[in-house]
């Protein structure tokens, strides 16, 4: 009897210590880049990678975002600041949230801990450095989030995607980057919402290169429609042309990778 009654509270023991969510070792990354070891700026979109989060997917369906989702709410403490994340994303694996835009102070940078709690039940806290800047483009498959002004087309090679219209931006063309992790902006908005109300430029106006020429950067700020995203118009420069040409920002020190490209005819 004592056997089994051992064995019981192990197997129940086990369960319960299953079912407390964890947060991977390095797993806070940039939502775009998802580089191990580039910091996270404020007011910039997250994903939290670890185990147990929610039940189920559950996204976001209203702005301004909520504070929890699926059961799961994350918390950023720096010092005795404590702030609850906006959220846009869950499932059991992965969270996408928003980095408090007030978290830390403009221009300045900290270590601060992340609290993932599901159901009441919190994991161990998570560091993470938070910096002024952390660039990111938005890309799927290696081709840039890079939107063709003209018509609303992807800058990507003509079939790069079957049923959909892609095709190359031309040279002086203007195209529309999304990006993350561009630092601090005029006027923030709330924590969760988007920029519809008004036009919110970043303070520094970040390097974009297209196959390692510089472009002109018509605007930096947020995007009006997404919360927590950046908008980059910018004129495509006299390359040579290329269905793989890296498309690269560089601000704060930082450089992304040259391994998001796009495509640019004459």
């Amino acid at each position: 009897m004592r056997i089994r009654i051992a064995a019981l509270l192990f197997v129940c023991a086990g369960l319960g210590l299953a079912q407390g969510p964890t947060v991977t070792n390095g797993g806070i990354l940039n939502g775009a880049s998802f580089t191990t070891g580039q910091p996270i700026a404020g007011g910039s979109l997250i994903s939290i990678f670890g185990t147990s989060f929610a039940s189920k997917v559950s996204q976001a369906d209203t702005i301004p975002l909520s504070n929890s989702l699926g059961g799961v709410t994350v918390e950023f403490v720096n010092g005795d600041k404590k702030i609850s994340a906006p959220m846009l994303f869950a499932n059991s694996t992965q969270l996408n949230v928003q980095v408090p835009w007030e978290l830390v102070p403009a221009g300045s940078s900290a270590n601060v801990n992340v609290i993932v709690s599901s159901n009441g039940v919190a994991a161990a806290p998570a560091q993470v450095s938070v910096a002024q800047f952390s660039p990111g483009v938005f890309a799927s498959n290696g081709l840039a989030i890079a939107v063709n002004s003209s018509d609303g087309t992807l800058a990507w090679p003509v079939g790069a995607v079957p049923g959909l219209t892609t095709h190359p931006a031309k040279i002086g063309d203007t195209i529309l980057v999304y990006a993350n992790g561009m630092g601090a902006v005029a006027s923030p908005p709330a924590d969760g919402a988007n920029s519809l109300d008004e036009i919110r430029r970043n303070l520094v106006t970040p390097q974009v290169m297209i196959g390692g020429v510089s472009a002109v950067v018509q605007f930096s700020g947020l995007s009006p429609q997404f919360v927590g995203v950046n908008q980059l118009n910018v004129v495509v420069p006299n390359v040579a042309p290329g269905n793989s040409l890296p498309l690269q920002i560089a601000v704060g020190g930082t450089t992304t990778s040259a391994g998001i490209t796009m495509a640019v005819s004459q």
